[in-house]
């Protein structure tokens, strides 16, 4: 009997002296990696470029530089009960350690001697902010690094940031990290407006993201939700009642899209962005946006199958761009659809006529029924027809344009002087561009 009590001294002294070394050479580590290897954080700032309306409503995401679904995360980005069931799960001790927790790192040194291998971990959730940021091989030497790293990592940043950053680089299955891709990927919300359900499986999914995908392994996903739940009623921040009700709920059978809103402005808002910013502001308004886009496919449907249209709309009172479409679908070639007819040049047709009469309203030529001759004319070798090859005789300027006619407007054209008519374009700008 006596043995036994001997052994376990034993062992919980080989236990302390182990962890001591850890923990000092993970500290005296940090110190000299510091100096001498500086955390890699370039790869932190790769995410997705995110185009957003007047209001703050994500509009249009891109791919980050590897292809990821990627969108800059900060803790205040979660709810509450995110927050706390994902550290009593993955690092009860996130707010106390600094970086290296020693309870988790005694205990999994314990379990691992007893058991003769390998059945604990000590990662606390800057260890894994660590190996996100610089991934390696899960051996011992990468754990060593690991920790210097996590040391590293909470000397230069608090722990609201070290959260974020985990909550922008976690995987979550596929090509989406961090957790408002995976919450807008996987249940079209926001991270602070998940379920607890919801809220359960994107905590468990970076555990192992390929194997617990919900829209191949359902049952496995279920599976890892119901530990994550169990994991929170035991170290309550959540009740058994509630537990219960989520893990009936079912996980989502198939991944969203990503908005792709004005895909021809955020394109072109895009390519022009300094470097380093992520997110893009813009005037446009979401609801008067998505109203247009559909109204532009309506339209088209019923349209020559290679006609196009574009649609801009402008606020009359500060000129502000609230919709913007470049085209119907930008992905159909028939009609043209990748490119933006909105900036596209080509010619403007009808469109200068009311600038053509505007311009004459200003120089007191004409105010809108002053009367006009529709009928056959000559501009020295131009000689200007209608759109159906007849003309209207006499009629008011207010009709004229609303028929959109051509002669009348070529005759004032011809009073107002093109060049000038250019000029005032030009002032305004609106460029011509000539043959």
């Amino acid at each position: 009997m006596t043995g036994r009590p001997r052994r376990r001294r034993r062992v919980r002294v080989l236990v302390a002296g182990v962890f001591g070394a850890v923990l000092g050479f993970a500290l005296v580590g940090a110190v000299v990696a510091d100096r001498v290897a500086p955390l890699p954080l370039g790869t932190v700032g790769d995410v997705s470029r995110e185009v957003v309306d007047r209001h703050g409503h994500t509009l249009h995401v891109f791919l980050n530089g590897r292809d990821r679904w990627r969108l800059a995360a900060e803790a205040d980005d979660v709810g509450e009960q995110f927050r706390r069931l994902l550290i009593a799960v993955e690092d009860r001790r996130f707010h106390r350690h600094p970086g290296v927790d020693p309870v988790a790192v005694a205990r999994a040194i314990w379990q691992n001697l007893a058991a003769g291998r390998i059945v604990s971990g000590a990662s606390t959730l800057t260890m894994q902010v660590a190996r996100l940021i610089e991934p390696r091989p899960r051996t011992l030497r990468a754990k060593v690094i690991e920790a210097v790293r996590a040391v590293q990592l909470e000397w230069r940043f608090t722990k609201d940031e070290i959260l974020g950053l985990y909550l922008t680089l976690a995987p979550y299955g596929g090509n989406i990290e961090g957790v408002r891709a995976a919450a807008r990927l996987w249940f079209a919300s926001r991270p602070d407006r998940l379920t607890l359900a919801e809220a359960a499986l994107l905590v468990a999914l970076p555990q192992a993201p390929s194997a617990l995908r919900p829209d191949r392994w359902p049952a496995r996903a279920r599976a890892a939700r119901a530990r994550v739940l169990a994991r929170g009623v035991a170290a309550g921040v959540i009740t058994a009642e509630a537990a219960a009700v989520a893990a009936a709920t079912p996980v989502p059978a198939r991944r969203g899209s990503m908005p792709r809103a004005a895909p021809h402005l955020a394109r072109a808002l895009a390519a022009g962005a300094r470097s380093g910013q992520t997110v893009i502001e813009t005037t446009l308004d979401r609801g008067l946006q998505r109203a247009v886009e559909a109204l532009a496919r309506r339209e088209a449907a019923t349209l020559h199958p290679r006609a196009g249209l574009a649609i801009l709309v402008a606020e009359t009172a500060t000129g502000a761009v609230a919709a913007y479409v470049g085209a119907s679908d930008p992905f159909d070639h028939r009609r043209h659809g990748p490119i933006d007819m909105v900036r596209a040049v080509r010619s403007p047709g009808s469109a200068l006529k009311p600038f053509i009469y505007a311009l004459a309203f200003d120089d007191g030529l004409i105010h809108p029924e002053t009367l006009v001759s529709d009928a056959s004319a000559r501009f020295g070798g131009y000689a200007p027809a209608n759109f159906d090859g007849g003309f209207r005789g006499e009629l008011s300027i207010r009709e004229a344009l609303q028929r959109s006619l051509n002669v009348p407007a070529v005759r004032l054209l011809d009073r107002i002087g093109s060049v000038r008519f250019a000029a005032a374009l030009s002032a305004v700008g609106a460029t011509l561009v000539l043959p």
